[in-house]
């Protein structure tokens, strides 16, 4: 699916900073934090609390331009639009980003109608003013992102459990966007979207209608409108050091939410973790987790008396990301919006 990057749910990735700050359980692995050690003698420089951010190069954002030029000969070979995965080094809506740079990058943005931006943050919260901030500068004294919906930005939140979702769909559903979405990597526990807990107005806590369908405003009394849903929700487990297993049965819930709602579910990948089914080339021993009385247990197994292909699901094996694959009961899922 991908022209210019490895993700498998954009053409390309556009990084126009670098640097973040962990802010949930989700972010207690995170590559990019470990790539810009890497690359950093060691130490993450622009990562944690107070460390400054990098604007990269002027010819990096001059790639989207080019991308935007070449639209005709994208649509012609794929029947569709390019899609560009923002900041996958970094989160846009950061508190420690510079306004400037979010400017400039909304102005991009502007310059490059032919492109659909993905806008994926962990700080949904912030999405809604920020744009507006930004927005305000470049139109000099509109300061509604509401007022001017642009077609070719999606906006996404990263939710990882229950917790979250119930925390930050309802915010995510508030900020105006083409598309909204949802990515759950590292999936860490099961969600029930359909179920989704907010703050009624009063402050009054209750449960509202699926958010698939529609989000039941107004103490759940209100009126359901379609155009006010989650359009898509990707999920993938965690790959890498450390990385945490996801249960089978957590990503089969959102499939089947996603397709009894008629929404796009795309299956990312497994991560380091796969249920025996998939594990086809491995005969020596492997780390082995079984989930039980809702936590994980550990250990290790020697696969070659099993010839290499257990079955005994939900046992999970680490065999990495590559040998886990992408398969969900056999097949893959890459469903988009369209």
């Amino acid at each position: 699916m991908s022209e210019n990057t490895k993700i498998e749910w954009a053409d390309h990735t556009f990084n126009s900073w670098e640097g973040c700050q962990k802010v949930g359980p989700g972010c207690d692995h995170c590559y990019a934090e470990t790539r810009n050690a890497r690359y950093s003698g060691g130490i993450a420089i622009n990562w944690g609390p107070g460390a400054p951010r990098r604007r990269t190069s002027p010819s990096n954002w001059r790639k989207p331009i080019a991308w935007n030029k070449a639209h005709a000969e994208f649509f012609a070979a794929h029947g569709r639009r390019q899609r560009v995965f923002c900041a996958s080094l970094a989160d846009v809506f950061d508190n420690a980003v510079p306004d400037g740079w979010r400017v400039d990058l909304l102005q991009l943005i502007a310059d490059t109608p032919n492109l659909d931006w993905l806008l994926c943050t962990k700080r949904i919260g912030n999405a809604h003013q920020m744009l507006d901030d930004a927005l305000s500068v470049l139109s000099h004294g509109l300061t509604r992102w509401e007022d001017v919906p642009w077609p070719n930005v999606w906006i996404g939140a990263t939710i990882v459990n229950q917790t979250e979702a119930d925390r930050d769909i309802p915010k995510l559903l508030a900020v105006p966007a083409a598309k909204r979405f949802l990515s759950m990597e590292p999936l860490l526990g099961p969600v029930d979207l359909t179920r989704i807990r907010r703050s009624s107005p009063d402050s009054d806590w209750t449960y509202c209608d699926d958010v698939l369908t529609g989000f039941r405003a107004h103490k759940c009394g209100g009126h359901t409108d379609a155009s006010n849903a989650v359009q898509w929700v990707i999920v993938g487990g965690e790959s890498g050091p450390g990385a945490r297993p996801m249960h089978p049965e957590w990503a089969r819930s959102l499939r089947d939410q996603c397709e009894a709602a008629g929404v796009p579910f795309l299956f990312k990948q497994w991560g380091s973790w796969t249920p025996g089914v998939n594990v086809t080339r491995h005969h020596g021993t492997v780390d082995t987790a079984f989930y039980h009385g809702w936590k994980w247990t550990f250990g290790k197994e020697n696969l070659a008396s099993a010839g290499g292909h257990i079955d005994d699901e939900p046992d999970l094996y680490r065999v990495g990301k590559k040998a886990a694959g992408r398969l969900l009961d056999g097949r893959t899922w890459d469903e988009v919006p369209s």
